[in-house]
């Protein structure tokens, strides 16, 4: 494949010390208090797991720690609605491409805080993000539109949870789009929980868990997993899952 031979950013390091605190969050998740350094793929680089496995706030505070608003946007955005990003941050040190530490361009996006971010956009005259207002659009729409029209290429992109606000046809487009970026130049860094999404297949997979981080093929992963067994035996899902409860109070 053509495109991006070095990665803008090569790892984070966990910096110890002074204000970390095991028992304390966000230090106590797993992911963090187990985790000494996190390397990252030269093109993309997904983090999965669990509902309160850590991997948001993980890659919140992997955008901030490259200078990205905490909210989402670029690194000149500078605008909060609400101030709930850990201090984790502060314990984060990238580990840069020497011969070529800045992208030209760069964009924190997550569809948690999309509407925030579109608001800002919009109020501070941003012109090239589609043919229509953000707010005209439907979150979908409006936040494919931005993905679409707004990341350039040649830069580092971090995504919290895209497909929250995608149908699955527009996770095939996703993607498409995605590999676009990676042929300008670009890397990313992505957290989600699509098995759709995930299918990129010149990528790093790391699983969140008790143990902490683990590196994991496309197939070992439980969003592959259980949406291939599904999709396979759904009857069989079915039964076991709406199988009635012999202990589960009788109805009146």
């Amino acid at each position: 494949m053509t495109g991006l031979t070095r990665p803008y950013w090569i790892a984070a390091e966990f910096v110890r010390g002074e204000g970390w605190d095991d028992d304390a969050y966000p230090f106590n998740l797993p992911v963090v208090r187990r985790t000494d350094s996190l390397a990252f793929h030269p093109r993309v680089t997904f983090l999965v797991g669990e509902n309160g496995s850590g991997k948001s706030t993980l890659i919140e505070a992997l955008a901030v720690a490259w200078g990205f608003n905490a909210e989402g946007g670029s690194r000149d955005h500078r605008f909060a609605t609400h101030d709930s990003h850990s201090v984790l941050h502060q314990h984060i040190r990238p580990v840069r491409n020497s011969r070529d530490p800045r992208p030209h361009d760069g964009f924190f996006l997550r569809a948690e805080s999309f509407f925030n971010v579109a608001t800002y956009l919009e109020q501070t005259g941003g012109t090239r993000y589609g043919p229509r207002s953000l707010h005209q659009q439907s979150h979908g729409e409006a936040f494919f539109s931005l993905f679409e029209n707004r990341l350039a290429g040649d830069g580092l992109y971090i995504m919290d949870e895209p497909e929250a606000a995608l149908s699955p046809s527009r996770q095939l487009s996703f993607l498409a789009k995605l590999h676009e970026l990676v042929l300008a130049r670009s890397q990313l860094i992505i957290a989600t929980h699509s098995p759709i999404i995930l299918g990129y297949p010149d990528a790093w997979i790391y699983q969140a868990s008790e143990h902490g981080l683990e590196r994991v093929a496309y197939e070992d992963t439980e969003h592959y997993q259980i949406t291939r067994g599904f999709l396979n035996r759904r009857q069989t899902y079915l039964d076991i899952l709406m199988e009635p409860d012999p202990d589960a109070p009788k109805p009146r």
